[in-house]
């Protein structure tokens, strides 16, 4: 596998195990390659990660290898990298790292991390979200150009609310557009300006959005996966490796560009150049702090005015007040 080689990361002497492990067969990247691609972007990654507690996604022996996702922050990790506790919905507690600089992102990536998988939280007050993330996900039957026309409505949306979205390609076929807000607001209240923004888009575009929770239901259409907000429920970070056999990354956008380009047109390899022309293009997300009172008031008007209250969590979480049956609506029909 080679010789350990000694990167410097930001000023600081990274150790690189095993530089030459392939990591990405189709394409022959190795480990080096993928910390040389996190130092290219390096202002980028640290600005999507900082004081944030961040899961790693671990493939230490390249994609084509076994997998696992490591909440709680290694032994041997690095005493300049903090730490931060977060409560899982069991109640029960994790440390997790919270990146503040590159070399905290090329350690992690000599352990094989490719994905890096930030809470919507800072460390100082891990209990309110400083980012409404919304997920457009493209279902069997669409693609990335279905999701490109639901963020477009999207942003109209978020306008009209007094906020403003960035988009990013997922490193798959979908989207994702990031809003900076108010660390003010529970992860239960965040989760609900979600869904009343995903159902105000489905309003908008019913042959094309759907924010319907069973798979069964959704047809051919972009699911608003109101559930990223929920607790404990994270999104691949702006410029994270995502772990297909192509190596893309996960892509911050310009919005005047998101017609032209294609998730493909992003990874380790052209991903570089086109940080070293534009640099982070979400940079100026950290000059804004937006207000979620029109989202709140929206979903109070849809369950005031239309019977609309909460939707499903995932499986793992506790039954919350006001949530309706996780029945699969197939299964509560054969019941009855």
């Amino acid at each position: 596998m080679g010789a350990a080689v000694e990167l410097d990361a930001g000023g600081r002497t990274v150790r690189l195990s095993s530089p030459d492990k392939v990591y990405f067969p189709e394409r022959g990247f190795t480990k080096l390659d993928v910390a040389r691609y996190y130092l290219a972007v390096g202002d980028g990654i640290v600005r999507a990660l900082r004081e944030r507690p961040t899961t790693m996604e671990r493939f230490p022996e390249g994609v084509t290898g076994e997998s696992f996702f490591q909440k709680r922050a290694p032994k041997n990790l690095p005493e300049w990298t903090p730490t931060a506790r977060i409560a899982f919905p069991s109640g029960r507690y994790a440390d997790e790292m919270c990146p503040t600089e590159v070399a905290a992102v090329v350690w992690a990536a000599n352990l094989g991390c490719l994905t890096f998988h930030p809470w919507p939280v800072r460390r100082g007050d891990t209990d309110h979200p400083d980012e409404l993330r919304l997920d457009l996900d493209p279902q069997p039957g669409t693609g990335f150009a279905d999701a490109v026309a639901a963020a477009h409505e999207l942003r109209a949306v978020l306008d009209e609310n007094g906020l403003r979205g960035w988009p990013k390609t997922s490193g798959g076929r979908g989207l994702h557009v990031f809003v900076p807000i108010e660390a003010r607001w529970t992860f239960a209240q965040v989760r609900r300006c979600a869904i009343a923004a995903g159902r105000e888009l489905e309003r908008r575009m019913p042959e094309r959005v759907t924010t319907a929770w069973w798979k069964e239901e959704r047809g051919a259409r972009i699911f608003v996966d109101y559930n990223q907000t929920a607790r404990d429920r994270t999104i691949a970070s702006a410029y994270s490796v995502r772990p297909k056999a192509h190596a893309p990354v996960s892509a911050p956008l310009r919005w005047e560009e998101i017609d032209d380009v294609a998730p493909r047109d992003f990874d380790i390899a052209t991903m570089p150049a086109r940080y070293a022309e534009l640099g982070d293009v979400h940079a100026d997300m950290t000059e804004h702090a937006f207000g979620l009172e029109s989202l709140l008031d929206l979903a109070a008007r849809d369950e005031r005015e239309h019977g609309l209250g909460d939707l499903p969590y995932p499986p793992d979480h506790p039954k919350a007040p006001g949530e309706p049956t996780r029945v699969q609506p197939s299964r509560a029909r054969h019941r009855s």
